[in-house]
């Protein structure tokens, strides 16, 4: 087998000429001389249509390829230009890199996939090149492969949400499909012009085939749905209305501490401040989990301040609710309503305030226990998102987070090149 031949298997590239292969002493680098076949030469760029000849461009051109041992590889070719009668001069395309990369299809594979994998410091020390790079490519392989893809068609069951990226209030809105899991549009920001983006995007025709939307409580995302999308039935998050009763609670468990700091004539007083202080993780933990001194702790608290005590229980009762909706709905929904009656003759004003909010969106707390939705999928989207900007260690702008996102989480990860995806 001759040396070109040796070389075009380990570069794995198609409708490739090898005409010759050199080290560059001075750079320390292999370069290996190629030329498109016959058929592949003489095609547009952009669109990879043929097209007449224009002139011979600036010269030899050099792409970066996939090191070989200790050496840094380029392949060096004539980047003649064409008249595309679509997008006019433009230089000629070639079958081993997109149109205006510097790197080879192989090069920026492998460091998507180590971006996909790993931090993008490790990815950039690894392929030997800069960080911006590493993000410049992940751009380009996300947007080569969804160029055929419109990852809009088809939507039927989504779910909306926004995750906090950076301190100083810095949000980026997710949507998710819930039928493949996968993410289906992400923007910096959030509100009703940012979700309204989407809309645009996806277009009324498709809008009216939405038949669920899964969203927590914000008043933005109820406003644009209903100008958007109003066919769809939204659901509320199950997760964020227990946070409430939670965060009602929380209020109370504070009323009641200070109650007894300002009674606190005496050490018993004091030690009972103290104590309900303490007592927060306590009234917060689920009753099946709590530890022997938790339910000592609550069992103290009942006998001591039944105010507490009854706004603990109406915590519990209304997450029992969305655990009852798991087997039983019907039961679940007359259970909502015995809670909301409980609730508004309380005389807890944590709790009157929280069952106003609850029949404020009392027809997408009701979907939620009739259809089983919640936005766990995208909580787990969200959870990855966060996983990507630890592993990254920061990041500058929310392109480059978004560009991640789209890699791992929008459709098939990226292959090693020259190996086939594993399956399952």
């Amino acid at each position: 087998m001759s040396v070109f031949r040796i070389w075009k298997r380990t570069l794995t590239v198609d409708h490739t000429v090898i005409e010759g292969v050199r080290i560059d002493e001075s750079e320390r680098c292999v370069i290996v001389s190629v030329r498109p076949d016959a058929r592949r030469r003489g095609r547009c760029g952009v669109c990879r249509r043929r097209a007449p000849g224009y002139d011979a461009g600036r010269g030899r051109r050099r792409w970066r390829d996939l090191d070989h041992g200790a050496m840094r590889v380029f392949l060096e070719a004539a980047a003649p230009r064409v008249a595309c009668r679509t997008h006019g001069i433009v230089t000629g395309a070639v079958p081993w890199a997109r149109h205006d990369a510097g790197h080879t299809r192989a090069f920026d594979q492998q460091t998507a996939w180590l971006a996909a994998e790993c931090s993008k410091s490790a990815t950039a020390q690894l392929m030997r090149t800069s960080w911006r790079t590493v993000g410049g490519i992940v751009a380009r392989v996300v947007a080569d492969r969804d160029r055929t893809v419109d990852r809009l068609t088809g939507l039927v069951r989504i779910g909306i949400d926004e995750i906090s990226y950076r301190k100083g209030q810095k949000y980026m809105t997710v949507v998710v499909d819930h039928d493949t899991g996968r993410v289906v549009w992400m923007a910096d920001g959030h509100g009703k012009t940012v979700l309204a983006r989407f809309f645009d995007n996806l277009g009324e025709t498709r809008a009216a085939r939405l038949t669920h939307i899964s969203a927590d409580g914000a008043l933005w995302i109820a406003e644009t749905l209903a100008e958007r999308a109003p066919a769809a039935l939204r659901v509320m998050d199950p997760f964020h209305v227990v946070a409430w009763a939670t965060d009602a609670l929380d209020v109370e468990r504070r009323a009641s501490w200070n109650r007894a700091r300002h009674q606190a004539a005496d050490t018993d007083g004091r030690e009972r401040a103290r104590a309900l202080k303490d007592s927060r993780f306590a009234l917060w933990k689920n009753e099946a989990d709590l530890t022997d001194r938790q339910a000592a702790k609550l069992a103290w608290i009942a006998a001591t301040d039944p105010r507490l005590h009854r706004a603990w229980r109406l915590k519990e009762a209304l997450r029992a609710v969305f655990l009852l909706a798991k087997t039983r709905p019907t039961a679940a929904l007359q259970a909502l309503d015995r809670w909301i009656g409980w609730a508004r003759r309380c005389r807890i004003d944590a709790f009157v305030d929280l069952q106003r909010r609850i029949r404020r969106h009392d027809d997408a707390i009701r979907a939620a226990l009739t259809t089983g939705m919640s936005n766990g999928l995208i909580e787990s989207t969200n959870t990855k998102t966060r996983l990507i900007i630890r592993r990254g260690f920061g990041f500058h702008s929310a392109d480059a987070i978004i560009a991640l996102v789209m890699l791992t989480l929008a459709g098939d990860k990226p292959a090693l090149p020259g190996r086939q995806p594993a399956t399952e």
